[in-house]
């Protein structure tokens, strides 16, 4: 009988994995175990921007290296990358500790986007590199076509629309602090006051990505 995680590897990564513990890390999140996706985070974040960059290069040779740098910018973005994670599939696979489960991490643009990283690098490491092109070009493949800058952060983005509506810029207060000490979980609370203002609360890893993802609450309110 197909293992489901080996199953969902070959439908979504387009590889039968030889390692497929490699592959289960890539998925773990650090408040679940200590065999966790960072460190393969790290090896495909730079495997996914040799093969962005190298196809960029090919794909529009005409193209100075500014125009190439914003291209490049936007489809590694970890806004693209989680976005393709939700595409894929990932959230549902996540293996999460209970209180990072709690706190949202499953849905969570930070945590996916650095999965889909995790998952290249698995992916390099299990079957080399033309495996793990062979599935970073057909999962941004439409991107690549169609996506010419990156998204604007959504700390900035907020920060640009108080100032447009006449409020005072956002104020972000570390609410609470939670979890291991290797696998803390951070609480933000955004405000923006004035008219038309208001405020929203997140969880991150961090307290910079608890900040982003507090942001993203507050702009998806107000807009």
């Amino acid at each position: 009988m197909t293992d489901p995680l080996a199953a969902w590897i070959e439908q979504k990564l387009g590889h039968a994995p030889r390692d497929l513990a490699l592959f289960r890390r890539a998925l773990t999140h650090g408040s679940h175990s200590e065999a966790h996706y960072e460190r393969l985070e790290f090896l495909g974040d730079r495997v996914l921007g040799l093969i962005a960059s190298a196809w960029l290069y090919r794909r529009y040779p005409n193209e100075p290296e500014g125009s190439l740098s914003m291209r490049f910018n936007a489809i590694v973005s970890g806004e693209t990358c989680a976005a393709i994670g939700r595409e894929i599939g990932v959230p549902a696979m996540l293996i999460l500790g209970k209180q990072a489960r709690d706190d949202g991490a499953q849905g969570s643009d930070n945590v996916v986007g650095d999965v889909v990283e995790a998952l290249i690098g698995a992916l390099y490491l299990d079957g080399g590199i033309a495996t793990a092109e062979a599935f970073v070009h057909r999962a941004w493949e439409e991107r690549v076509e169609t996506v010419t800058q990156a998204p604007k952060h959504p700390k900035s983005a907020l920060q640009e629309w108080a100032a447009a509506n006449r409020c005072k810029p956002p104020v972000y207060d570390l609410d609470a602090r939670s979890g291991p000490h290797h696998a803390p979980i951070f609480t933000v609370r955004v405000t923006v006051a004035g008219q038309r203002g208001g405020s929203a609360t997140a969880t991150g890893s961090s307290k910079q990505d608890a900040e982003k993802e507090a942001a993203s609450a507050l702009l998806a309110q107000l807009l």
